[in-house]
């Protein structure tokens, strides 16, 4: 390892928490467009976009001028307490591309969002459970994290959780629940549900159920076709509230604004975070008008909604709907064809699947995609693991055709190595 990388990893041994993960020896210097530079001047394509949150690239001059337009006049005043236009109008912008109906809620981070979502529909609806998905991932604060259930590891050691929490399975025809075929993830889940509800779970007590339209953590599972559209039916008809958490999938990264309109569902709440804002911290709750119950002061924040990152944010969603949501769909259907042709007849992959440029390459097992991910950053492109054995594909969205196939033909060399 190079000496400034080795340096560096032994001075944050000492003083910084041990919770911290490091996949492989990155140590980032400066980044350009979807191109990233380490401290010894080695270039890597970056086919991670920081898990998902720099939609833009790196240094996009719009993104860093109004950034810096913005500082120049002011850079903080708590948004719980006095209104400022930068967030006032991204709050209309938001609530535009949602078709109407909503309030927003601003806070800082992903986690932040999915807490005020589980405030906000328990007082609303007075009703105690909430439901989620096994391999769903919200979060790792303690409200989000009794909804996670995508690794053990996040809750070992934390509980007891909030109460009242239910787990049911993931309608993946990539990974059936109970053993059934495929074709029947949806209907085996939905089955299971009202099963639930009959027996153990009574409907009327459940505020809400939290959902990731595509799974991210979990490894970036598809549903089954037509299953939210479904679910959000018999939700409807016990009060229960449908919250998408669109934090992964939102802001472009499958090809449309959010990932439940290409399902058809129009969610009771959203939740935004990640590429919202191109790497500056800012998240959304948004929530439909007639949900907007609770007084002022029942929830706040400090930094939340700050106005540089609403000025980057109003700088993305520019450049999303110039193009940057279509680049996404475009080449993300170039680079799930290129990787599903090049990838699936070599032994160790055994599914490539996604939507947009949020894409997963599955391995036969957990210990071959780990060597992927580390053989993939020694060639010169950067991914990360997500789910038991899955490579997570998630570059900004400026990502272009030769880079798309430059990745491909890095990860075909690389995976053909480890046969």
């Amino acid at each position: 390892m190079p000496d400034a990388i080795e340096e560096l990893r032994r001075r944050e041994e000492k003083v910084l928490s041990t919770s911290y993960t490091r996949p492989y020896p990155f140590v980032p210097r400066r980044g350009e467009g979807v191109w990233l530079e380490d401290v010894e001047g080695r270039r890597y394509l970056d086919f991670m976009g920081g898990i998902a949150v720099n939609t833009t690239g790196y240094a996009h001059p719009r993104v860093l001028a109004a950034a810096r337009a913005q500082m120049e006049r002011f850079v903080h005043v708590c948004f719980s307490d006095f209104t400022h236009e930068p967030l006032v109008s991204l709050a209309e912008r938001l609530v535009e591309k949602l078709g109407g109906g909503y309030r927003v809620y601003f806070g800082n981070s992903g986690t932040e969002a999915v807490e005020a979502a589980i405030k906000l529909v328990r007082y609303h609806t007075r009703r105690p459970y909430l439901l989620a998905f096994t391999g769903a991932f919200h979060g790792r604060t303690m409200g989000s994290l009794s909804l996670t259930a995508s690794n053990a590891r996040y809750r070992n050691g934390f509980g007891p959780f909030l109460s009242g929490v239910v787990h049911v399975p993931f309608p993946s025809p990539s990974h059936p629940p109970f053993g059934v075929p495929p074709e029947r993830a949806g209907e085996a889940v939905l089955g299971h549900l009202e099963q639930l509800f009959k027996t153990a779970l009574p409907p009327e007590e459940v505020a809400a159920f939290f959902v990731e339209p595509i799974q991210g953590e979990g490894g970036y599972l598809l549903p089954a076709p037509g299953f939210f559209a479904e679910l959000k039916k018999r939700l409807e008809r016990h009060g229960i509230l449908l919250v998408a958490d669109e934090i992964q999938t939102g802001a472009g990264r499958t090809g449309t604004f959010l990932a439940m309109e290409q399902e058809g569902v129009k969610p009771d709440l959203v939740t935004l975070a990640k590429g919202l804002a191109s790497g500056f911290p800012i998240s959304a709750l948004l929530f439909l008008e007639e949900l907007s119950s609770w007084p002022p002061g029942a929830h706040g924040t400090t930094f939340g909604g700050n106005p540089v990152a609403a000025a980057a944010a109003h700088a993305t969603l520019d450049l999303l709907e110039e193009g940057l949501m279509e680049n996404a769909r475009r080449v993300g259907e170039l680079l799930l064809n290129e990787l599903t042709t090049r990838l699936t007849p070599l032994a160790p992959v055994r599914e490539v699947r996604g939507r947009g440029l949020m894409l997963a390459v599955e391995f036969a097992s957990p210990e071959l995609r780990d060597r992927a991910v580390r053989a993939a950053f020694e060639a010169g492109l950067l991914t990360l693991p997500a789910g038991p054995a899955a490579l997570r594909i998630a570059p900004p969205l400026i990502l272009g055709r030769e880079e798309a196939l430059k990745g491909a033909a890095i990860l075909e060399e690389v995976i053909a190595g480890l046969s």
